[in-house]
Formats: structure tokens, sequence, C-alpha cells
């Protein structure tokens, strides 16, 4: 074909372009979440932080080693040329400063007041429980290694150990917070963790009343009856909040008593002066040594107290339990797992046969009650709240059969934005004890118990 101006035409070639490949930026690890950052990192400047410690420092002194740890951090980093953005070389020295000084990927759950629980499930899986609902924690360990060094970092100041002779430990924190370990070969998820928190200042009975755990009537009843030296029982499920309300009610005790406490792991946190602690102790690598709850009651009758303070009742202590309380020692106070108050006297009853002796079921029934003043139960209801549900009054025998009669019981009024509305009633039933009551100088108005009138002379 031939072009206007004469000239023949030729087809132009395609023009082909080739885009320039872009220049893959370098990995970095600033800008992302510890949890993404290479675990090769933080184990390779942690490892080495470790070997550059003086080993003889002191590390009471917090304040001191952990200046020099950042020092030593952040020159190794420098070393590493390790780029981190200001956020995320904090968050990766806090956790190897957590590692060395405190208690790993659970410190911070630790410092927050609003985690009551802390569950480690292995090493990836880590569960708290925040105003009595169970969530997922944000936090994970390295490996099965990283939860065995924390588990040692808590039992070690206590003497206790945890390995493949000894899987299972109870032991407690600083500050009083109960944990429970147990490990392979017995877990098969891997060392798991169970840290039940004390808050930082001990709860008191206002607090209890505000929470909407008992009623201002409730908690002058109680008062009253601790005061007038009752054997009082505190029994509910687990984490219904028993070491709480055991707590709370021996703070009621005068201050110029002497009280002797008696713990698996020392939880109490009572606020009088005049106070021993006793704590059981498991056996050596040998299987030797074990001290028991119930030596230490044992024991306790000869160290001249005038109130015992069992941790809980669980086995044969039952026994030495209740022949303290039949004789002398008024005013005593313990805890029991169980459903419910007529529960908590079948409960008492297999713990005493637990002791090993041959004792008929009459005479153990007569020594309950003959020992057994009060029950208080207390139940964590499905919204999560932790509340007292009943207070039964132990009135004695008739023929073969523990006689009670409730003095309080929750009635349940309906839900509000997925809350169980509710309050602690009277049951209208004057308790036999009242004469007690009134030898201890005590008159409480009658309204209390349901009545409108008058006072209980």
């Amino acid at each position: 074909m031939e072009d206007p101006r004469g000239a023949a035409k030729v087809d132009a070639a395609p023009v082909v372009t080739f885009e320039q490949p872009r220049a893959t930026p370098p990995p970095r690890e600033s800008g992302r979440d510890l949890s993404q950052v290479s675990q090769d990192l933080r184990a390779r400047v942690q490892s080495k932080l470790i070997a550059e410690m003086d080993p003889k420092m002191d590390l009471s002194d917090t304040t001191q080693v952990r200046r020099t740890i950042e020092d030593l951090f952040n020159a190794i980093l420098d070393q590493e040329n390790v780029v981190l953005v200001r956020a995320d070389r904090q968050r990766l020295f806090e956790q190897i400063a957590a590692d060395i000084l405190g208690f790993g990927p659970i410190e911070p759950l630790l410092s927050d007041d609003s985690v009551s629980e802390i569950m480690v499930n292995g090493p990836k899986l880590v569960f708290i429980e925040r105003k009595g609902r169970i969530e997922k924690a944000p936090v994970a360990f390295q490996d099965d290694q990283h939860v065995m060094r924390i588990i040692d970092r808590i039992i070690s100041p206590l003497g206790r150990r945890c390995d493949e002779s000894q899987p299972l430990v109870d032991a407690r924190l600083p500050d009083g917070s109960r944990v429970n370990a147990i490990i392979p070969p017995l877990c098969l998820t891997g060392p798991t963790i169970t840290i039940r928190k004390f808050a930082r200042n001990p709860l008191t009975i206002d607090d209890l009343i505000k929470f909407g755990s008992m009623t201002a009537e409730t908690a002058d009843f109680l008062q009253a009856c601790v005061r007038a030296r009752l054997n009082i029982v505190v029994s509910g499920g687990t984490g219904s909040g028993k070491t709480t309300l055991l707590n709370v009610l021996s703070s009621f005790i005068p201050a110029d008593e002497r009280i002797v406490t008696m713990e698996d792991a020392a939880e109490l946190q009572l606020r009088q002066e005049h106070v021993i602690t006793l704590e059981a102790r498991p056996a050596n690598i040998e299987g030797k040594g074990r001290i028991t709850i119930r030596d230490l009651v044992v024991n306790a009758l000869r160290m001249r107290p005038d109130r015992i303070i069992v941790g809980e009742c669980r086995g044969g202590e039952a026994l030495d339990m209740l022949q303290a309380m039949n004789t002398g020692h008024d005013g005593s106070l313990t805890t029991a797992h169980s459903n419910g108050p007529r529960d908590t006297l079948a409960r008492l009853e297999t713990m005493v046969l637990m002791a090993g002796m041959d004792l008929p079921l009459r005479a153990i029934r007569e020594q309950i009650a003959s020992a057994l003043d009060l029950i208080v139960h207390q139940e964590r209801m499905r919204d999560g709240s932790r509340r007292v549900v009943s207070i039964t009054e132990v009135v004695g025998m008739e023929g073969e059969t523990v006689v009670t009669q409730d003095l309080f019981t929750f009635e349940q009024s309906g839900f509000d934005d997925g809350r169980i509305e509710g309050q602690l009633r009277p049951t209208g039933i004057r308790p036999r004890f009242t004469n007690r009551l009134e030898a201890a100088n005590i008159y409480l108005p009658a309204s209390i118990f349901g009545f409108d009138r008058g006072f209980f002379r």
C-alpha cells in the first residue's frame, strides 16, 4: 500500500515496555506486634543479656538491676544492628526484664487489678477471669521450658519443687496469691499454671455489701456471731469466694485474742497483730518430711490459741477441727467445698471417716451437731457474681439426724442487663444461740430476723 506522500507504508513494530522491578524492602521488625517478632531475635538477645550479667549481682535491688539490664539490652541491640521503633523496643525490653526479674508473659496480668484469675493452659494458651467472665489473654510463652522456668521461679523461694517425680505443687506469690501448677506426664496439654489473685488491699465487709454479696443487716449478724465466738463453716464451690469471706469474718476477731491459722498455702491476710501462720509442707525428694494440715491442727492445740482458723478442711483434719471446737476453742473458723448446707454436713462426715478412725456414724454426727453453730454458704452465680445464698444454724440432733434451720436465704427477683437481681432475706426464725449473743453483751434488733419491733431480750 502506497503512502499518500508517495512513500511505501511500513508497518511499525510493536513497542514493548519493561517495568522496572521494585526494590523489595528488607524485612523490618518494627511496626509489628511483638508476638510476630522473630523468636530467634528475642532468644538471642536474652541469652546474651544473661551471659553478660554479673552472676553475683544482688537481685533484691530491683531498681539497680533493671537499670543494668536496660544498659546491657541497648548495647546488645546496637551490636546486633537491630532496628526497632521505640514502642516495640520498649515491649521487647519489658518482656525480657519480666523473664529475668518477674514472671514472664503473665507479669502484666499480675499487675492488672481487674484480673482475678490467670490460667496458663500450656505455652500458647493463657486465659484470664475479669469481672467473673473468662476471656483469652493476648500473651503466650515461647515453649514448655519457658513455662517451667516461671513455675520454678514461683516455687523455689518456698523450698518446693515441681518435676517428673513431683509433677504437681501448690504455692503462693509474694502478695499471697494462690498458685497451682501441674506438669507432664500428668497434664497432657503441657505445663499448666492456675493463679488465684488476691486484691492488693484485702476486701472488707463494706466491699462485700457494695458488691451485693450480702446485705448490711446480714453483715451485722455475722459480725455479732464472730464476736460471740460461734463456730462457723464457710461452704461453697470452687471459686465461690470462700477464702475471701473467711478473711472478712476473721477481721471481726478482737485484736487482743491469739489467732493460729493453718493452710496448705498461706492465703489469709489477717490484719490483727497477734497472728501465727502455719503452712503445711509436702514430702521431700526422698518422700519424707511431709507435714499435713492435721499435724498442724494437733500442734496448734499446744500453742494456747484463742481462735483456730483452718484455711480448708478437705480430709482427716476435719476430725481434729471438730475436736478443737468441742474442747474449749470456741470461735473457730474454716471452709469446706460443698453444694449447700446439708451437703456440708455430709462432707464433714465423710472427711471424719477419712481420718481412719473407726467411729460409728451417730458419734460423728453428734460431734458435728455439738461443734458447729453456723454454716455460711456462698455461690458463684451464673453472671459471675459471688453471693452468700444461705446462712444456716445447726440446731442439734433429733434421732439420727443433724437438725438445721435457715436463718437467711437468697431470693432471686429477676435479671437486669445480664446480671442476677436478688437479695439475702431473713426467714423470720429466731436463732437458738441468741442467749450466747446476749451473754457477750450483743443485742441485735429484731428487724434483722424479719420482725419489725423490739429486741430479743
